[in-house]
């Protein structure tokens, strides 16, 4: 059986570690919400998939791991490109597909990595990232590397058979890699009960010799402290762990979708325990909260300004760089 973190775990933790976690959950909801106002102006092509309510699951994970660790993402993974130290300027100039972004325009929402970041990328693939994870980690182990590298991935994907073949792999190996299962409950529109026989997914670690952890996923200091233990333990030579961070997305699948499936009062009941929220109770400190928000706002709209001035990717230049 996994093992579950209570909620009720939340030794003190350093201040700058709590304050820099209240940023990236704050700077991903505001970014989020402003990409959906950019999507509604027809400024975003393409989809876009917000990770409201899911901000502490990238936000405690990435404060766990340090600036050479890796990080694999998902198609709602704008948050685990902030937490991972972009640049918002750079991130909506690549969400807007312009040629100053992380990937000059041509990654966008759901494409968006970065080398200098040690983000190997997001995908549009449910699952796509997990074997990319288990491939990276084996990179470091015959380096003899001493990084881990975290895979973000849902519920959804937990049920694609890449999950249990990386599973075995880093099992086999002991890869430094973290499974970072975060469950929304739904996969699009299918609740997660009627996805799988057993909602304990946390619980299909061990059949491949890896731990699996159960965590919050909207309290953010449980999931920074169990990503915590995990990198530790790879660090170690001890190999792979499987963490699920339940959590609830606040809206439909995708920004055009209105989510009607969902039960309005679990919605609720998830919405009345806000990541933002706990996050603000855990700092409890007003002055530092809105001096961190104040430098988010300043931070948001130069990148939309940033974004706005900068230009399309150059046809040209693409096709230049096609091989013969």
């Amino acid at each position: 059986m996994a093992n579950m973190v209570a909620e009720e775990e939340k030794a003190t933790i350093p201040e700058a570690v709590a304050l820099e976690i209240y940023r990236n959950i704050y700077a991903t909801r505001r970014f989020e919400l402003r990409c959906i106002e950019l999507y509604r102006q027809g400024r975003i092509r393409g989809y876009l998939h917000p990770y409201l309510g899911e901000e502490a699951v990238a936000a405690g994970a990435c404060a766990a791991l340090r600036p050479q660790d890796y990080i694999v993402s998902t198609h709602r993974g704008h948050g685990h490109c902030i937490s991972k130290g972009a640049d918002l300027r750079l991130m909506m100039a690549e969400i807007t597909g312009k040629a100053t972004g992380y990937c000059r325009g041509r990654g966008g929402s759901m494409h968006i990595s970065s080398k200098q970041l040690n983000h190997l990328g997001a995908n549009g693939i449910v699952g796509g990232g997990i074997p990319i994870a288990a491939g990276a980690a084996m990179g470091i182990k015959v380096r003899q590397g001493d990084q881990v590298v975290v895979a973000f991935f849902s519920d959804g994907a937990s049920n694609n058979g890449v999950f249990a073949e990386s599973l075995n792999m880093a099992g086999i190996y002991r890869l430094p890699v973290i499974f970072m299962l975060e469950n929304n409950h739904y996969a699009v529109s299918t609740p997660i009960e009627c996805a799988t026989g057993c909602c304990d997914l946390a619980g299909r670690g061990p059949a491949y010799g890896v731990p699996g952890i159960c965590v919050d996923g909207n309290d953010a200091v449980a999931v920074y402290r169990a990503t915590l233990r995990a990198a530790e333990r790879a660090r170690r030579g001890e190999g792979p762990s499987l963490i699920e961070a339940n959590t609830f997305r606040h809206g439909g699948h995708h920004v055009n979708d209105p989510g009607l499936y969902m039960d309005p009062k679990l919605l609720q009941e998830w919405k009345a325990r806000d990541p933002v929220a706990i996050m603000q109770r855990i700092v409890a400190d007003p002055v530092k909260i809105q001096a961190i928000e104040g430098r988010v706002e300043a931070e948001l709209e130069a990148a939309v300004d940033f974004a706005a001035e900068s230009p399309e990717p150059d046809v040209a230049a693409f096709l230049a760089e096609i091989p013969d």
